[in-house]
């Protein structure tokens, strides 16, 4: 029996679920600050949060966000290449997967903000150090993903490739990665947001630029609101980020992607 279907309003309230929320959230925010007058150097209103935005100038907002962006997307891209050849060799050698499989654990299990210090004393203050620490960050979920999306080959698939005595580069690149390309783009998706985690860990351990420098100098001066403009700002482009990944995988696996319920 088919279910009835949905009326349009029903429609568009489960399509736009989280922006009324958000809205709702926004709205009681700011009549709580109003109405409880809650100063702002403990709790900032939605309107003076915008206007402290709109108070600093563009050009500075895009200096810290570039500086921002270039740590967490080249620390994210050599996750990626470091995270990718490792999931397949892991794959490929059971007695390699054994033997690095604890070590990340451990590594991804050492909290960064701990470390981070001691990597900037190594390597200083500039670019690698601050690439190294996102780095270290974003390419765990991406083994981590990889690897069991490899796993989950279809034990035929992997018995008549052998039949065919097709060369294991051939099993790896034409059945196993194919099979796992929706497990690593989860993985992308949290590793893209880790990434702008670890730049901003790092901006805060020791920076100049970046919008985790600007959030520790606007607090560090009381300057709440504009503190948590930059906070904001730099949750939308996480989002934004996070989202890339998913036009990414629809223009270039659209097969990947899971079937949405038809209701």
């Amino acid at each position: 029996m088919n279910p009835k279907p949905k009326s349009w309003l029903k429609q568009q309230c489960y399509r736009f679920a989280s922006v009324i929320f958000f809205i709702c959230f926004i709205v009681i925010w700011e009549l709580i600050c109003r109405l409880a007058e809650v100063p702002n150097y403990i709790l900032p209103s939605p309107s003076s949060i915008v206007s402290a935005f709109f108070s600093v100038e563009f050009s500075r907002w895009m200096t810290h966000l570039g500086a921002t962006l270039r740590v967490a997307l080249i620390g994210f891209a050599l996750s990626i290449l470091i995270a990718i050849p490792l999931a397949i060799c892991m794959v490929r050698s059971e007695l390699l997967s054994r033997t690095l499989y604890p070590v990340l654990v451990v590594i991804q299990s050492t909290p960064v903000v701990a470390v981070a210090p001691l990597i900037i004393v190594i390597l200083g203050t500039d670019d690698p150090s601050r690439i190294l620490i996102t780095c270290l960050i974003t390419f765990f979920p991406i083994v981590v993903s990889a690897t069991t999306g490899m796993l989950e080959t279809p034990e035929e698939m992997i018995e008549l490739s052998k039949s065919l005595r097709a060369p294991q580069y051939r099993e790896t690149w034409q059945i196993r990665i194919p099979y796992a390309i929706p497990h690593i783009f989860t993985g992308l998706r949290v590793s893209i947001t880790l990434a702008i985690i670890g730049a901003v860990v790092a901006e805060f351990v020791a920076a100049e630029e970046g919008l985790g420098y600007f959030i520790q100098f606007s607090t560090s001066y009381f300057k709440i609101p504009q503190a948590f403009a930059g906070l904001f700002f730099l949750a939308g482009i996480s989002l934004l980020l996070f989202k890339s990944i998913h036009w990414i995988q629809a223009w270039l696996f659209p097969w990947s992607l899971p079937k949405k319920s038809k209701y």
